[in-house]
């Protein structure tokens, strides 16, 4: 598979991401990249990051001879974005968007062609440790889904699904880290009630979440199994966790995954 060329339409946090994934997997060189982004905080970042990738306050002509067109920009700037790309691009470009609830209809009809991909990742792709899904327009052909798993590959796991299913990604892995964090903070400050140092118990607390994720992913055991390795009769664990089910964690989580998934659907 021949290396892309790609015009990158925002330098932020998921540009970075996606880009570093597209670099790791061979995806693309740096040299075949060119990052789109007013923002001169942008541009000092990737200078001192990654040097060799290019760099453009705005599009040019030359970007025409692109391969790719990913646009890393929140949902609303969609519209302007395509706007600035469309004499650019025509049905030999394969267009990305990571915006999150703009439908793969919304962006044909916004790009002028159907070759249109959308894609779901999340802010541990920053680490390496994402997980992402991907839908795909009735332009876009096998090569190009190969492309995106490659470049998603780079930066954790990725899954084609249905667009009909995007919205749940959305609720679930890409609003997913925040929930986490909140957990992880919740423990820590368990810990820190409990009588351990402020920095022991975050460093505890974010170990476990790490090592308890890397167990269910490694050992393929369904985690109510683990959990019940963990909870002896009579003991500390199942006392706590008769706690977590009388304060509705579970319902919580639950609840919250559908919020986010019924507002991305509103975001399109």
């Amino acid at each position: 598979m021949k290396k892309a060329t790609v015009v990158v339409i925002g330098g932020g946090q998921m540009g970075r991401a996606l880009v570093g994934g597209m670099l790791a997997s061979g995806f693309a060189a740096a040299e075949q990249i060119t990052i789109v982004d007013p923002s001169p905080d942008s541009r000092q970042w990737w200078a001192s990051q990654h040097p060799t990738v290019g760099f453009r306050d705005r599009l040019g002509g030359d970007d025409a001879q692109a391969d790719i067109f990913l646009l890393a920009v929140k949902p609303h700037l969609v519209p302007q974005v395509a706007a600035e790309i469309a004499g650019l691009v025509d049905q030999t470009k394969l267009v990305i968007s990571i915006a999150a609830g703009v439908s793969l209809q919304t962006l044909c009809e916004h790009v002028g062609h159907e070759r249109v991909i959308r894609v779901m990742p999340n802010t541990p792709s920053l680490v390496g440790a994402g997980a992402s899904a991907f839908c795909v327009g009735p332009g876009a052909t096998e090569e190009d889904c190969r492309w995106i798993e490659q470049a998603l590959a780079g930066i954790g796991t990725v899954a084609r699904v249905a667009e009909s299913q995007m919205d749940a990604v959305t609720g679930l892995s890409g609003s997913g880290p925040a929930y986490i964090c909140l957990v992880i903070e919740a423990l820590a400050d368990g810990g820190v009630l409990a009588g351990l140092p402020r920095q022991l118990a975050m460093t505890l607390a974010a170990q476990t979440v790490m090592g308890t994720a890397k167990m269910v992913m490694e050992s393929g055991r369904h985690p109510g199994e683990l959990k019940d390795a963990v909870a002896s009769p009579g003991g500390t664990t199942i006392a706590a966790l008769k706690v977590l089910e009388e304060r509705g964690l579970r319902a919580a989580l639950i609840n919250a995954v559908e919020t986010s998934a019924r507002r991305s659907g509103e975001l399109g």
